[in-house]
């Protein structure tokens, strides 16, 4: 068993007076044998003296299909949630087109195991973190955004929160788009594969109130069908949610002001403790 390691490259921020700092590690995954590279944004307090006891809670953020790691850095409006919300952000790279669970037809596709494992693990190792799913949240855009749902309906036990914008919730429509087929197989010859990985069917198994839920689309965005479909499902199986709908498409204008609800979601969801 290969110990985890990291390496640290700090990201200058210089444009914000008072800002999140901003680094980016390496995680070994041990499922698929290689170094990840992620994003860790702390507060401007964090650290600020060797005395310090505070413990942060932990937003996980996942990228979408063809992003990386580096994507969420990007968004001013998570390092400024950072800093105002006191949380950490953990942005893992998930890869081009996992989807975020483990491939059964690709062995080096197995990034649920990574983000919702050991990713966790050296996390909570690492930095002085809520290490309890009452101090943890998952959120993502497009296919981060379903991944984010998938995660956290899968571990109920890590994540207490979980939020997701314009994401793929339902990709079944898509059968031919973003490399789907490459992880699951042809739709057409592995349809229960596909549905036991796919956000809509999973909700079936969620108990009212098991997850804090948040999800949101912009009315131009080409997956805006399907989240009105999960929240209609959600609706149907009277499972607490919030679900909005804005302005926007599918596009980092839209993301980037999302992120502002999400987070306060999120401190909501925290300060329940």
């Amino acid at each position: 068993m290969k110990r985890i390691v990291a390496f640290v490259l700090s990201i200058s921020l210089g444009y914000f007076s008072q800002a999140a700092k901003v680094d980016t590690i390496q995680v070994f995954s041990n499922a698929m044998h290689k170094n990840i590279k992620c994003v860790v944004a702390v507060p401007d307090s964090y650290g600020a003296s060797a005395q310090e006891t505070k413990k942060y809670p932990v937003v996980y953020l996942l990228h979408g299909y063809s992003g990386n790691y580096a994507n969420w850095a990007n968004s001013q409006n998570l390092i400024k949630g950072v800093d105002q919300q006191q949380i950490i952000a953990v942005c893992p790279d998930g890869g081009f087109g996992s989807w975020y669970f483990d491939s059964p037809k690709d062995s080096t596709f197995k990034y649920e195991t990574f983000v919702s494992k050991e990713l966790i693990k050296y996390i909570d190792e690492k930095y002085k973190t809520i290490a309890d799913r009452k101090g943890r949240a998952i959120a993502g855009l497009s296919m981060g955004g379903h991944g984010a749902l998938f995660l956290a309906i899968k571990h109920q036990d890590v994540y207490g929160a979980a939020a997701s914008m314009s994401g793929g919730v339902d990709y079944t429509p898509f059968p031919n788009n973003w490399d789907i087929a490459k992880r699951l197989g042809k739709y057409e010859e592995n349809k229960q594969l596909w549905e036991e990985n796919t956000v809509y069917y999973l909700v079936q198994s969620l108990k009212n109130k098991a997850l804090a839920i948040s999800f949101e689309c912009g009315v131009d965005d080409f997956f805006i069908g399907v989240n009105r479909k999960l929240h209609e499902r959600l609706l149907q199986l009277k499972i607490d949610h919030d679900y909005a709908e804005r302005p926007g498409e599918h596009n980092w204008p839209y993301w980037n002001n999302a992120i502002q609800y999400q987070l306060i979601f999120f401190k909501n969801y925290f300060n329940k403790g």
